[in-house]
C-alpha cells in the first residue's frame, strides 16, 4: 500500500517522540511504501541516518511553517500553538501530496496525543489514529501535594482536555477515524465519548536504541542498594513522591543512594525537598545527560528505576529499564502500568500521596532484601519486552489493522 505517515517527531537516536516517529517509519516501511510528513528541523539527522542505514521504500517530505511563525515557538508556552498550526499547515501538504500519490492510507504517530488534532484525518483517506494518550489526569487527592505552579498547571491542562471534547475538528476526526488506538485505558474512554467506533489500546513503543545494548549491562554485584528516576523535572512525574519513600527507607539501608537524572522546573524544589528530609547526601542530582548511551550506562549503575508518575502517557524510561533487565517501580497508573507485571516490577496503588510513599518505601525494601528477586524480575522484564513489547510484533499486528482499515473505501474530504 501507499501510507502517509504523520511524524512532527521523527529522529534517529534519541528517545520518546522522536524515537517513536522514526522506529514507525522503519516498521511500515518494512511492509508499504510510506510518505513521511515531518518538521524541517529533523532533516539533517534523518539524512545523516538515511546515508549510513537506508530505509528502502520511505520518501520524505520535510515542512514547517514560516520563520515569522517559529520564533515564539521555543519553550513550553509557545509549543503547543504552534503544533495546532503545524498540523493544519501540513493538512495542505498532505492534499497536494495525496493529489500526486494518491494513499491507500494515512496513520498519525507523533505526537502521541489526541489533542491538538491531526487535520490530514480530514482527507477522505482511511485513516488511523494513534497511538495516542493524553487523556490521563492524576488523582485528585496528589493536588496537595503540588506548588501553585503545579495546580496551575493542571488546571489549564484539564481545561484544555474540556476544549478537545467540544472541539468539532477533534470530534470529526474521531467519527472518521477507521481506528483509534490509545496508550492507556483512560485515554481510550475519552476517545469513545469523542466518537471514535473502534478503539485499540496498545501500549506505545520508542526504545529500540536500547535493545543495541541488551547483554551490555549486567546486574550489579554490590553490596550497595541504588535506585534512579530519569526524567524531566516536572511536578507530575511524582519524584517528589519518590524521594519521601526514600526517606523512609533510607536509615534501614544507610548505604542506600538515590540518582535523579533530568531538568525541569521542579529541580530547586526537589533540592529543597531532599535537604529538607536530611538526606541530601545520599542523593545525587546528574542533570540532563548529552546522550542516550549516557543514560543508558547511568541505568546500568543502578539496581532499579523508580517511576511514580501521576499522569504518563508512555512511560518510555521504564520500557528502557526492562530492556536492561532492571525492575521499575511504578504508580499503577498510565502508560506505565500496562508495561510493568507483578513478575517485572512492582506496581503501587495510588490512593493518596501518603499512601503511595509509604508503599514506594516498602518496595524498595523488599527489593533491597532480596538481590535474587532483581534479577528475575530484570529476567523477566527482558522477556516481556521480546515476548510482548517487540517493535516488529508491534508492526506486524499493527499490518493487520491496516488491512481492516483499508476496508469500506474512503470517505469524503474537507
Amino acid at each position: 500500500m501507499r501510507v502517509l505517515l504523520s511524524a512532527y517527531a521523527c529522529e534517529p537516536e534519541k528517545g520518546s517522540e522522536p524515537a517513536v516517529g522514526w522506529n514507525w517509519v522503519r516498521q511500515v516501511a518494512r511492509f508499504h511504501e510510506v510518505w513521511v510528513i515531518t518538521r524541517a528541523n529533523n532533516r539533517e539527522p534523518i539524512e545523516a541516518a538515511l546515508a549510513k542505514e537506508p530505509i528502502p521504500n520511505s520518501h520524505w517530505v520535510y515542512f514547517d511553517l514560516p520563520r515569522w511563525a517559529r520564533f515564539w515557538k521555543k519553550g513550553e508556552r509557545g509549543h503547543r500553538p504552534y503544533y495546532y498550526l503545524w498540523q493544519i499547515g501540513a493538512y495542505f501538504v498532505a492534499r497536494r501530496l495525496n493529489a500526486q500519490v494518491g494513499f491507500d492510507l494515512i496513520h498519525h504517530v507523533t505526537f502521541g496525543q489526541y489533542w491538538p488534532p491531526s487535520f490530514i484525518g480530514l482527507l477522505g483517506v482511511p485513516f488511523i489514529w494513534g497511538p495516542v494518550g493524553g487523556g490521563e489526569s492524576a488523582p485528585s487527592p496528589f493536588g496537595s501535594d503540588f506548588s501553585c505552579r503545579a495546580r496551575l498547571y493542571e488546571t489549564f491542562r484539564d481545561l484544555r482536555w474540556s476544549l478537545a471534547s467540544v472541539d468539532p475538528v477533534t470530534r470529526l476526526l474521531a467519527s472518521r477515524c477507521r481506528v483509534a488506538i490509545a496508550t492507556t485505558g483512560q485515554t481510550a474512554t475519552r476517545l469513545r465519548m469523542l466518537g471514535a467506533e473502534r478503539v485499540i489500546v496498545l501500549p506505545q513503543l520508542g526504545a529500540i536504541e536500547a535493545m543495541k545494548y541488551v547483554g551490555s549491562f549486567p546486574t550489579r554485584g554490590s553490596n550497595s542498594f541504588r535506585i534512579i528516576s530519569i526524567g524531566r523535572l516536572m511536578h507530575w512525574k511524582g519524584f517528589h513522591l519518590a524521594l519521601r519513600a526514600f526517606a523512609r527507607f533510607q536509615p534501614r539501608y544507610p548505604e542506600s543512594e538515590y540518582w535523579i537524572v533530568g531538568e525541569g522546573p521542579e529541580g530547586r524544589r526537589l533540592s529543597a525537598l531532599a535537604r529538607e528530609l536530611g538526606i541530601e547526601s545520599k542523593v545525587v542530582f546528574w542533570k540532563r545527560l548529552p546522550t542516550l548511551h549516557d543514560v543508558y550506562k547511568k541505568l546500568a549503575e543502578c539496581d532499579v528505576l523508580v517511576h511514580p508518575a501521576l499522569h504518563e502517557t508512555f512511560g518510555t524510561v521504564c520500557f528502557e529499564a526492562m530492556i536492561l533487565g532492571r525492575p521499575v517501580i511504578c504508580l499503577d497508573l498510565g502508560g506505565p502500568a500496562l508495561q510493568v507485571t507483578e513478575e517485572t516490577g512492582i506496581k503501587v496503588p495510588a490512593s493518596s500521596p501518603e499512601q503511595a510513599v509509604q508503599e514506594l518505601a516498602t518496595a524498595l525494601a523488599r527489593l533491597a532484601d532480596d538481590p535474587a528477586l532483581r534479577v528475575r524480575m530484570g529476567h523477566a522484564a527482558q522477556q516481556r519486552v521480546e515476548e510482548c513489547l517487540n517493535w516488529e510484533k508491534t508492526a506486524a499486528f499493527m499490518m493487520e489493522i491496516y488491512a481492516k482499515a483499508i476496508e469500506g473505501g474512503q470517505r469524503q474530504a474537507c
